[in-house]
């Protein structure tokens, strides 16, 4: 045999022993994150490479957001859904705090129980089962949008929480800046009431909507307002910034009747006729309004100057009076029941006022002290109709009217 040829044997008989080395020796890992334990055999003698049982497979763990994506815009609803495993348990936290979620009965996905805040880091840790019922534990974070105050809508809602209101009282949202996509918002905002009373939402603009029942509440009800619209886009580019809940009762059902003709005021409670008031109303040139108002606002005293309703100083009919004791609103545009002693031998024969309703200061004070928000006036008798939006006017359309100015058809 030749040199060269005894050379070649030699290298091929060292390859073989190597190969069985090495197949004598081998150890089955799952590829992949470190945070994913292996299955390597250990103890006594390995199995030839024929037993080797096979890999378990990695947990694969998908989201609708990226691992460490920023900008993610906050009407997210982060999902989590596993393969080749179950979910254990999934935490999401951010500096606010922990972001509710519900893990489905199957345990493979889990849903975000709430939308993103803007401008916040949120860490998400998951643990998941694999099929071999060993643990793994996978880590990630992501950021949303930062949004200023001028892309984000405020809420403010009336009644306030715990108040006791009048039966005609309105639930009033408003939002410091417009809502263009009024559909969406409205699909997240809900009245419910004990007893239950049917119901409709009527924007009266872009900043404001209102909901009130067919008919006037039912004395006694309890009322509950939720406004859900945190991270709800609102349209051009407006998110909700947060979420509100308000809960409130309606109390004695207070019905006060004017007749502008007769110049009386009946006060009618629970159904009761409680007194008939003398009153006086608008004079020619000033006729209070017919229609159904609503009680706004209270004040002990007031003062009221003719300014505010455009008439100046040079006017013969400028007045500015401090302290009108018992002063309860009914317009946004200045109509007002209160104490008028300066008109007393008027009352219950003349329409003297610049459009308010007034008594004298004794029974002022006493519709004052049974009166709230929300109770409602009924004026008849003159020929000049309580405008929709001058107050709380939402009783001066049909119920088949008013539901029309809802934006979900």
């Amino acid at each position: 045999m030749s040199l060269r040829r005894s050379r070649l044997l030699a290298v091929a008989l060292t390859c073989a022993v190597a190969t069985t080395l090495a197949g004598c020796n081998s150890e089955t890992e799952t590829p992949g994150a470190a945070d994913e334990p292996g299955t390597a055999q250990s103890g006594g003698s390995s199995p030839s490479a024929e037993e080797t049982e096979p890999a378990v497979p990695s947990v694969k763990l998908m989201s609708n957001v990226e691992k460490g994506a920023t900008d993610v815009p906050v009407d997210t609803r982060l999902t989590l859904e596993a393969e080749n495993g179950t979910l254990r348990t999934v935490s999401v936290t951010s500096p606010a705090g922990d972001v509710p979620g519900k893990l489905s009965g199957d345990n493979l996905t889990w849903v975000a129980g709430s939308l993103l805040e803007p401008g916040t880091t949120y860490a998400v840790t998951t643990v998941a089962t694999r099929v071999d019922g060993s643990d793994v534990t996978k880590r990630s974070t992501f950021s949303t949008v930062d949004l200023s105050l001028d892309q984000q809508t405020y809420p403010s809602v009336a009644p306030l929480n715990g108040e006791t209101v009048g039966v005609g009282m309105p639930v009033i949202v408003s939002f410091d800046v417009a809502v263009k996509d009024k559909a969406n918002i409205e699909k997240h905002l809900e009245v419910t009431s004990t007893p239950k009373q049917p119901g409709a939402w009527h924007w009266i603009s872009d900043h404001e909507v209102h909901w009130r029942p067919k008919s006037y509440w039912r004395a006694g009800t309890d009322v509950s307002v939720d406004v859900d619209i945190n991270s709800i886009p609102a349209g051009a580019g407006i998110y909700g910034q947060e979420d509100r809940h308000v809960e409130f009762h309606v109390g004695t059902a207070n019905v006060y009747k004017v007749n502008a003709q007769t110049h009386q005021m009946q006060v009618f409670s629970g159904g009761k006729l409680l007194r008939t008031i003398p009153i006086t109303t608008g004079k020619p040139g000033f006729t209070t309004r017919s229609g159904v108002k609503v009680i706004i606002e209270k004040f002990r005293r007031h003062r009221m100057n003719s300014e505010t309703i455009g008439i100046g100083k040079n006017n013969p009919e400028y007045y500015d009076l401090d302290n009108v004791e018992y002063a309860m609103r009914v317009t946004y545009s200045g109509e007002f029941i209160h104490a008028a002693p300066w008109s007393v031998g008027s009352q219950g024969y003349a329409n003297v006022s610049h459009g308010c309703t007034g008594m004298s200061t004794a029974n002022a004070g006493w519709l004052y002290s049974i009166s709230k928000r929300g109770d409602v006036v009924e004026y008849t008798g003159t020929d000049r109709p309580m405008e929709f939006t001058n107050g709380y006017g939402d009783w001066n359309e049909s119920f088949a009217t008013y539901a029309k100015g809802s934006a979900l058809k």
